[in-house]
């Protein structure tokens, strides 16, 4: 099986699981057009609310679409199917590499539904603030793509739904992406060092027209290099076993 047709398999397997798609995709669609709905014309620090929210809403959306792909290769280790794709010339950077590309398709997905949503709900921006949001958000996905591999070498699919879930949850708490929920400076010194406050803060950009401190892409950096060697350990272990 060359590479290109586990892609182009993958991407459709992905497409026709609507339970998936549903909680992925419309779930943050519905909760930005609810809450922003009842408050559309209220202001947050100045900010239009339908901004404010929807800065947030992205990185919960985004971080959902990407940790998804543990929830696939939970599912597919219970079948045996990552045993059985070992005997093929798919190569491990090849599966692996395929998972990241289908999350971040997702996520892309997830980008353009709620933009288009906070179009219709008066938000405006310009060109070059949508690009650097976007731009940055890309970014801070990247640790969120190993750590759902990570995820998906850590569970089984009967407890995945509470790890994903209640897992994505809190990070987006922590992180801010429904507002702060705190602002003490130990709080805030503390959440600087988790990876899904500068998601947030990704989106947060928007509102400010800054790009990222290197505080940031050092959290990110660290964090990724952390998980990609915590996931190369779990899968070889799992690797390991008859």
């Amino acid at each position: 099986m060359i590479p290109t047709t586990y892609v182009r398999l993958e991407i459709l397997r992905t497409v026709r699981n609507r339970r998936f798609f549903i909680f992925s995709l419309v779930f943050p669609l519905v909760l930005y057009l609810a809450v922003v709905g009842a408050n559309r014309h209220t202001h947050v620090e100045g900010i239009p609310f339908s901004l404010y929210y929807l800065t947030g809403m992205v990185a919960f959306g985004t971080m959902i679409a990407q940790l998804s792909s543990g929830g696939r290769i939970a599912a597919e280790r219970t079948a045996g199917w990552t045993r059985q794709m070992r005997i093929t010339p798919l190569h491990t950077r090849a599966y692996f590499a395929t998972k990241v590309l289908t999350g971040y398709m997702m996520a892309a997905i997830s980008i353009v539904l709620l933009y288009a949503a906070g179009v219709s709900m008066g938000v405006h921006l310009s060109a070059p603030k949508w690009l650097m949001m976007t731009g940055l958000i890309l970014v801070g996905l990247i640790p969120f793509a190993v750590l759902g591999i990570l995820v998906g070498h850590l569970v089984t699919p009967d407890s995945l739904g509470p790890a994903l879930g209640g897992g994505n949850t809190l990070l987006s708490l922590v992180g801010g992406a429904f507002g702060p929920l705190s602002t003490g400076r130990v709080y805030t010194d503390v959440v600087k060092c988790v990876p899904s406050y500068w998601l947030v803060q990704a989106g947060k950009s928007a509102l400010t027209g800054n790009a990222w401190p290197i505080e940031a892409w050092i959290v990110v950096a660290v964090w990724t290099v952390i998980l990609i060697r915590l996931a190369a350990f779990v899968y070889g272990r799992d690797t390991a076993r008859v």
